[in-house]
């Protein structure tokens, strides 16, 4: 008779590679939220996904290699989540602005173990390099998007201010809540809603003719 872990262990063997693959990131993901860039081993991976220590170097020669995989798996979520949001909006540059802007705050792409394993590649000298290769190109493309978004609303409503200086503010702000509320702020708890009421009243306050402070 086959012991209890063979029988939990048996189906996963037979995993197809794909989804191997995104057990090993979502596990990868997991530990860098309680170890951090540097502290995270492949055993501690393996251990966290029920598997071997070789069955991970299958599947990634390295640990590079595997935090690399991390950071584009998060790329593409985060980009094709903001690009869907936005486009759902609709027309108006307004709508689609806040849209792109509150979806940051999504449980999609916003929790506490996803974004510290965004801290960790943004935060830690041996993660940012990695960082920078993967994601200049769709952080200058997310820059651009958001400038233009705040063009057509200034142009709209006659605000006189710079698109990108108000791009700029808008991002930042993103940027430095997902890093306080996903870092412990507000009682340890990750806040969706808390995070989109700090972005929705920097939208009345950027433009208040186009925005009130509630989401």
């Amino acid at each position: 008779m086959a012991s209890a872990r063979q029988t939990e262990t048996t189906p996963q063997r037979k995993a197809t590679r794909p989804v191997r693959r995104q057990q090993l990131i979502d596990s990868t993901i997991a530990v860098l939220a309680r170890k951090g860039y540097a502290g995270l081993t492949v055993a501690d991976v393996a251990k966290e996904a029920g598997l071997s220590a070789g069955i991970v170097i299958f599947h990634f020669n390295s640990k590079d290699e595997l935090l690399a995989a991390v950071l584009g798996a998060l790329t593409a979520e985060y980009r094709a989540h903001w690009e869907a949001s936005m486009n759902a909006a609709g027309p108006s540059a307004a709508d689609r602005l806040k849209a792109l802007l509150l979806s940051d705050f999504d449980t999609e792409v916003y929790t506490r173990e996803k974004l510290a394993a965004w801290v960790a590649f943004w935060g830690e000298i041996q993660g940012r390099p990695f960082y920078d290769q993967t994601c200049a190109g769709s952080d200058a493309e997310r820059q651009a998007t958001t400038e233009a978004l705040c063009h057509e609303v200034i142009a709209e409503g006659g605000y006189g201010l710079d698109a990108g200086l108000a791009a700029r503010g808008l991002e930042s702000l993103g940027d430095g809540l997902w890093v306080s509320l996903g870092g412990g702020g507000y009682k340890g708890q990750v806040s969706d809603t808390r995070a989109k009421q700090v972005m929705a009243t920097a939208l009345a306050a950027f433009f208040p003719k186009h925005y009130a402070t509630q989401f």
